[in-house]
């Protein structure tokens, strides 16, 4: 008997156990699926980069730059180490290119695209996972919106390749012009900011064809892709004219809002910062070109025409301000987001008004989805404050302390890295291995962090715990 129990005991520990295996597969919830795919994806890009020959011109990189690099590329950030135009084969390229594209979209979109390729349904933690989209608008079709994703995707990039490739094709080869359009484009609708130009696109600053280009993408692709499906169901029922025409939900018309006043709202503080600085020599209507695509570039894209080493602080601080936000839910883009950065000041005006409730458009936003998007703030706010903590003191030891924008240079990295932007004043290489640690961690937790967070938040909520209330204590506020 007793003999018989230590087996079970043995049997039910042993991890090599198909029933165990299938224990801990089952355990897995919706969120802890998705960090998992992105934990898996970067260990196979750190593994390939360090493992695959022909990647590299001349000595390769070390398990921490290795490590930096996917990192940075799974989580659409751009932010480098070494020069990708000129350190890694096109080949080396190539495979970066691969994971930006993956980490973008996300593994799981694409598994759940083949799992409807082969007829079976979504799981209950796919289905969590997708869970949002129907409860946002309830019109959308979980299936037909993830074969839209890669639909979208596809078109988009595609788009902006051909666009590029005229536009770059004056003064390359062909083949070599295609190459930079393909590169380009995938890294602008993923928000990645990865170029294969040594300057980014600093010697482009006066052709507004290729910044005007890019930056439509990385508004394509900061959108989300909730709210593109949402457009093309609107334009598809005005074109044929149907009778009830498609409504966009309150969702995709703050989401569209809210990107449209950032975007006017940096221009123009922009222009005047750099007018006689940065944008000097420029004509005056180019200025504004240059102006928008910084407007733009900050939304997580990480593409930059001018050096931030060099601009002015209120440039740097704006563009800090501006990064923090982010895209929108449900895109390629990480940071707040829009649309919990337009609830909070919703909220505010309510609660300056004397409202007891948040509305907008005729209709109450929830109390639970304004709780989680303060709670979202605080959380975020909290953990960038503890690694520009970390980082300030880090780097401290290796450069000099009395630098003039030493913190201001830390905080740029810091937002830019959580925020997954990949803009820096030119630090990043400079980093020491706890510093580049650090910016790792951020990268990972500001991809996957918010999400998890907010779906587990969700969860919590639904499960019915917290419903017993202690007596009521006023604190003061304000």
């Amino acid at each position: 008997m007793a003999v018989q129990s230590l087996r079970k005991w043995k049997h039910s520990w042993d991890l090599q156990s198909p029933s165990r295996k299938a224990s801990l597969w089952r355990r897995l919830t919706g969120p802890q699926l998705f960090v998992s795919s992105f934990i898996l994806l970067i260990l196979l890009g750190t593994l390939g980069l360090k493992l695959i020959p022909g990647l590299f011109r001349g000595e390769p990189l070390s398990w921490l730059d290795s490590c930096f690099t996917i990192t940075s590329a799974v989580c659409v950030t751009g932010l480098i180490v070494v020069d990708t135009a000129t350190y890694f084969t096109p080949a080396g390229q190539a495979w970066i290119l691969l994971f930006i594209q993956l980490g973008g979209l996300g593994i799981i979109t694409f598994a759940t695209l083949l799992l409807f390729a082969l007829g079976r349904r979504l799981s209950l933690r796919g289905e969590s996972i997708s869970a949002s989209s129907t409860d946002i608008a309830p019109e959308i079709n979980v299936r037909q919106l993830t074969r839209d994703i890669i639909l979208f995707t596809l078109s988009i990039e595609a788009l902006g390749t051909l666009v590029l490739y005229f536009v770059w094709t004056p003064g390359l080869d062909d083949s070599e012009a295609l190459w930079h359009a393909t590169f380009h484009s995938v890294s602008a609708f993923c928000n990645a900011g990865f170029s294969t130009y040594s300057d980014n696109l600093m010697s482009f600053n006066r052709s507004p064809g290729v910044l005007l280009v890019i930056g439509g993408l990385v508004i394509a692709g900061g959108l989300g892709f909730l709210t593109l499906e949402e457009l093309h169901l609107w334009r598809k029922s005005k074109i044929q004219r149907r009778r009830r025409r498609f409504q966009l939900s309150v969702h995709s018309k703050l989401v569209l809002t809210t990107t449209g006043l950032l975007l006017l709202g940096g221009t123009v503080p922009f222009a005047l910062l750099e007018w006689d600085h940065a944008f000097k020599g420029l004509p005056s209507w180019l200025k504004w070109v240059n102006a928008l695509f910084l407007s733009i570039t900050p939304r997580t894209a990480g593409f930059n025409s001018i050096d931030y080493g060099q601009a002015s602080d209120g440039t740097n601080f704006l563009t800090i301000l501006l990064m923090s936000i982010g895209g929108s839910p449900g895109s390629t883009a990480g940071g707040l987001k829009t649309t919990t950065f337009a609830l909070l000041w919703l909220l505010a005006w309510a609660r300056f008004h004397g409202h007891e409730v948040t509305n907008l458009w005729s209709k109450t936003i929830p109390e639970e989805t304004i709780q989680r998007a303060v709670g979202l703030t605080v959380v975020v706010m909290t953990l960038m404050a503890g690694g520009l903590a970390v980082l300030t003191v880090s780097e401290a030891r290796t450069e000099a302390a009395t630098e003039p924008r030493h913190f201001l240079q830390c905080m740029f990295e810091v937002t830019s890295a959580f925020n997954t932007v990949g803009l820096s004043m030119g630090i990043t290489p400079k980093l020491s291995p706890l510093g580049k640690m650090v910016m790792i961690g951020l990268m990972f937790v500001g991809r996957v962090g918010p999400v998890s967070m907010a779906a587990a938040l969700a969860v919590r909520s639904s499960t019915g715990q917290g419903e017993f209330r202690y007596a009521y204590a006023e604190v003061a506020v304000g």
